[in-house]
This record gives structure tokens, C-alpha cells and sequence, in this order.
């Protein structure tokens, strides 16, 4: 007999072992998609394009699914030094939740330890869990930014992302080379002009 998870999750193909479960709901909707845009979803090419689109949505989004304990994962040391740490370039991708278009830039870190530092690839993993929504980019500096000041209580911190938004690229104004650039700064780095100069200066 038929669970009801069974009912309303799709068949896994063995291609698709590695891919997020998702809801028939979330096909379903993609097919209604394609039909409001005056497209078949029965013919060959798009047969598959809606389960294809809900497993994409549904890792597009897999940072509700995760939370900041779990990706800190008790990766805390003891600081030996009171020097900044700053880990730049991160990667970032991310859906901006107005229209569901993707922005993609870079998030720079920086931090003036107190007690403790982070393991450098967790630093990312925080920048990638928080991404991993639905956002503006603006919440998203901040939600990086208290995250890691709640971990690691240091003296100072600062977020910087640069991203470029494909909704302005793609649509609207249809700007291709704007970059949107926002910050967050707490502690020495808000407050110190020296600590903040050299922030910019290690990240630019």
C-alpha cells in the first residue's frame, strides 16, 4: 500500500539517486508553467522538464533545509592570534525572491577575532547556506554577517558582496554591466577608521 510520501513524491529514476526529492505539487505546477506560456509540455523535449525544473528549484533552495549549527559542525578553535581573518572571493548564487532570477557575485569576509576562529571552509558554507534561499541581497549580507558574529563573538566583523542581478539584466532595464554592492560592518571594524581602512584595503 502507498505511503502518502510515495504519493506525492516523484519515482526516482537511478540517474536521479543523487538529485532532491520533490513533490508531485512542484512538477505539477512547472507543467501549469508551460502551459501558460502557450507551450506543450507532452512533446519529447519537455516531457521531463518539470520534475528536471523542481529538482533544480529544490537545490536552488537547499539552505531552509540546513541550519547553522549543523554546518559549523563544531568547527570552532581556539584564537593564537588577534590579526584579521579574511576570507574574499567567495562564489555566491543566489535567487532574488521577486522574480526568482538568479544574482551571482562575490562575498568578502572579514573578522577581528576575540576567543575563537572558524574553520576558513566553513566560513563559506555559511556565505553558501544562507544563498541558498530565496533573497535580496541586501538580507543576505546581514543574515552572513550576524551568523557568523553569533559563532564567533569577535571583536569585529564585516560582509561586503558585489553580485551582478539578472533582473536587471535579462529584463526591466536591461543594465548588463551594473553591479549591486552592499555591506555590513559591527564592532572594530564599524568603528575603528584603522581596522575598517584595512579591511578595505585587504579585500579590494
Amino acid at each position: 500500500m502507498e505511503t502518502r510520501t510515495q504519493k506525492n513524491s516523484r519515482s526516482i529514476l537511478p540517474e536521479d539517486r543523487f538529485k532532491p526529492i520533490v513533490s508531485l505539487s512542484m512538477e505539477d505546477s512547472y507543467r501549469q508553467i508551460l502551459q501558460g506560456i502557450n507551450e506543450d509540455p507532452t512533446r519529447e523535449g519537455l516531457l521531463k522538464t518539470p520534475a528536471r525544473a523542481a529538482a533544480s528549484m529544490k537545490e536552488l533552495t537547499s539552505g531552509y533545509d540546513q541550519d547553522l549549527e549543523t554546518v559549523i559542525n563544531g568547527a570552532l578553535f581556539k584564537a593564537e592570534t588577534d590579526g584579521m581573518v579574511i576570507v574574499k572571493d567567495i562564489e555566491c548564487y543566489s535567487l532574488c525572491e521577486h522574480h526568482l532570477l538568479p544574482f551571482t557575485g562575490k562575498v568578502h569576509v572579514a573578522y577581528v577575532p576575540d576567543k575563537h576562529i572558524l574553520g576558513l571552509s566553513k566560513v563559506a558554507r555559511v556565505v553558501e547556506m544562507y544563498a541558498r534561499r530565496l533573497q535580496t541581497q541586501e538580507r543576505l549580507t546581514q543574515q552572513i554577517c550576524d551568523a557568523l558574529e553569533e559563532v564567533l563573538q569577535p571583536k569585529g566583523i564585516g560582509v561586503i558582496i558585489e553580485a551582478n542581478h539578472f533582473c536587471m539584466m535579462m529584463r526591466g532595464v536591461q543594465k548588463q554591466h551594473s553591479i549591486a554592492i552592499t555591506s555590513s560592518v559591527k564592532g572594530l571594524i564599524k568603528k575603528d577608521p584603522k581596522t575598517r581602512e584595512e579591511f578595505l584595503k585587504l579585500i579590494s
